[in-house]
Order: structure tokens, then sequence, then C-alpha cells
């Protein structure tokens, strides 16, 4: 059984003070016995032992009746001595477990703030009031982290706008140059095979950067999740991808079914794109797609399978890794840059989902996307306008 830091606390603090109750009733009791066994004795005169008097006042009598005395007076002290230490102990385990409370308070403060703190919320500090003790210490280091944090993040979201802007400008130059130079009507035969080339080149380069770009928004946490339909998502995703599968000999099969949840839509239909994509360029010839959404057990799941070649469990899950490619049976050089599946794993793990992989006996892969289920309202919200691949 696992026990909170207060209750802990509070079994110390009674159990303290229990133990030294206890050790304060036995001296007192002991010392009690000591001083009534020594003391408490009748000492008759001289007189009154010269044997003329009547018999009920002989000593063996008396010190019978003073025996009996200081058993009821010591059983009497032993009796009320535990009865107290027992109240007083109880006392002092619900003292103890207020007290604790007290003490333990600025620490919730500081889980709570903690839990709500994201990267949206950095600017949020504890500002912990109190005397300069070890909790206000512990809370004037997390607002010491939570500035460098929230430096840090700024820092990244500046980085990804410059490089964005940086990256992408030059080479959209260089498509436009290349373009015009097709466009001509005295381009020789020799100019435009280069300049296919060098398109082809371009377009690998751009596909990187957005790869690289949407991978890092992707590893954030989500600023404004809206109520989704993963049926649309994967709808949207297979009517993109039906002509490239049609140039690459590849069937789509769909079998969807509605799958509520609460997310990013560009995120997550960039996600589904992926698997879909990934099924279509890493197959067989005349091969087959099998997209798959719904719920089963209250989570929803988007399931791509493909034909292709058999893959080990290891290579499997190594294609989640960056940059990690699976060579293709019908291509010699792989086309992409390897962060397709990256990309999908850190977009689930922002959404609190999850990846798998999982390979087919026949050949090819199961690729198996879970969010967790979430209720759509009655009225669903429009989704976002979504970008296209490239």
């Amino acid at each position: 059984m696992r026990l909170s830091l207060r209750t802990r606390l509070s079994l110390v603090y009674g159990s303290l003070f229990f133990g030294t109750a206890c050790l304060l009733v036995a001296v007192t009791y002991l010392f009690t016995v000591w001083a009534v066994n020594a003391k408490f004795h009748a000492t008759l005169p001289a007189s009154q032992r010269s044997g003329n008097q009547p018999h009920f006042y002989g000593g063996p009598d008396i010190e019978n009746q003073l025996a009996e005395r200081r058993h009821e007076i010591l059983d009497g002290l032993l009796q009320v001595s535990i009865v107290a230490t027992v109240l007083l102990g109880a006392l002092a385990f619900v003292l103890g477990y207020y007290l604790a409370g007290r003490m333990l308070r600025p620490l919730h403060t500081v889980t709570t703030t903690a839990r709500r703190l994201s990267e949206t919320t950095l600017h949020e500090r504890i500002g912990l009031d109190g005397p300069h003790d070890e909790i206000k210490e512990l809370a004037d280091t997390f607002d010491q982290m939570l500035d460098r944090l929230h430096r840090a993040f700024d820092s990244q979201r500046r980085f990804i706008a410059n490089a964005s802007h940086e990256l992408r400008t030059p080479l959209a130059l260089g498509r436009t140059a290349i373009e015009v130079v097709l466009a001509r009507p005295g381009t020789t035969s020799e100019t435009r095979v280069l300049c296919d080339r060098l398109l082809a080149a371009n377009t690998r380069h751009e596909r990187l950067i957005d790869g690289l770009l949407t991978l890092a928004r992707s590893e954030r946490e989500l600023r404004s999740p809206v109520p989704l339909d993963v049926q649309d998502l994967a709808a949207d995703a297979i009517g993109q991808l039906h002509p490239v599968a049609t140039r690459e000999n590849v069937t789509l099969h769909a079998e969807l079914a509605s799958g509520p949840v609460l997310g990013d839509p560009v995120l997550l239909e960039r996600s589904i794109v992926n698997l879909v994509e990934n099924a279509i360029r890493y197959n067989v010839p005349d091969g087959h797609v099998w997209i798959r959404c719904g719920t089963h057990d209250e989570q929803t799941y988007v399931a791509v399978d493909n034909t292709g070649p058999v893959v080990s469990p290891e290579n499997a899950e190594a294609i989640f890794k960056p940059f990690e490619r699976l060579r293709g049976p019908r291509r010699g050089t792989d086309r992409g840059a390897g962060l397709g599946l990256s990309i999908v794993r850190a977009v689930l793990e922002a959404h609190d989902g999850t990846a798998q992989a999982r390979p087919r006996e026949q050949g090819g892969l199961t690729l198996t996307l879970k969010l967790p289920t979430t209720p759509l309202p009655t009225s669903p919200r429009p989704v976002p306008e979504r970008s296209r691949p490239r």
C-alpha cells in the first residue's frame, strides 16, 4: 500500500509521541511502585506492641490492609495511565496529520503549479511566500528553472520561424530560376535534362526541410486541440494519395468508421498521409494497401496494412527513428528523407497516443495509430484547411 507523505509524517509523529508516553508512564509507574512499597508501611508504637491491646490492632492485620490498598492504588494508576496514553496517542496522530498538512501545503502548491504548467503557460510562477526554509528554497529553484525553460522555448520558436523562412526562400528562388529556364523555347535537351535533375534535387530538399520543421513542431505540446473524426482525416488522406497509388500501380482499400479524437487537424492528417504514403512507396508491383479506422476498447485507431517484402521485428521498430528507411523492392534508391514515420510517432506522443509497427507474415507491415477516444460535440466544429504534401 502506497502511503502519502502526510500520512507517513503523521505516523512518525504519533509513533514518537506514543513511544515517549509509554516510556514516561513505565518510569512513573515503576517509581511509584518503589515509593509505595518502600514508604507505605505502618509502624506501631511500643505500647501497642506489648500485647495488652485488642487483637485487631495487631501488626499482620494492618499490613494486609495496607498491601491491599497499595495494590488498589497501583492498579488504578496503571489503568488510568494506559487509557490516558492511548487517548493522547490517538490525539497525537490526529494533530500530527493536521500539522503535517499545514507544513506540506507549500509542497502541494508547487505540485499543483507544476501540473498546470505547459509550453503555453510557462510564464506562470509559484512565487511562494513564507519563511526562507527548505520548501521556499525549492519553490525559488523551481521558478528559476521555469525562467530558463521559458527562454529556451522562446528561442526554439524563433529558431523554427527563422529557419522556415531562411531555408525555404533560397529553395523557392532556385525552383523559380529552374522553371524559367525550362520555360524558354530555345532551351536545349541537355539543359532540360540538367534542369530536371536540379528540380528533383530541389524538391527533395524542400521535402526534407518540411519534414524537419514538422518534426520540430510536432514534438512540442499542442496549443489548441479541436474535436476531430479520424474517418474524415483518413478519407482526405486517401483522396490526396489516390493519384500517387494509381501511378505506382497500388490498389487502395478503405474500411473507415467514425473515430472521435481531440487534437491538431494538420498534424494528425499529416500523420495519416505519411502512413499511407509509406505503405504505397514500400510496396510490390500490383500491391495493395488497406486503410482501416474506428474505435476499439475506448481507443480510436488508424491501421494501414500493405503488401511488400518480409520485414523483421527489429527493422519494423527501427523505421520510427529519424533517417531510418527500408529499401523498396522495386527501386534502386530510396525516395524521401526518412522522417515520415518519425513525424508520425512524435505527433502521436504529443496527442498522448502510440504508433506501432508490426510485420505481416505475408510480407509488408501493419502500422497502427492509437489515440484516446474523445466524444464529439453535438455540432462538430469544422476542420480547418489542412496542408497538402508536396
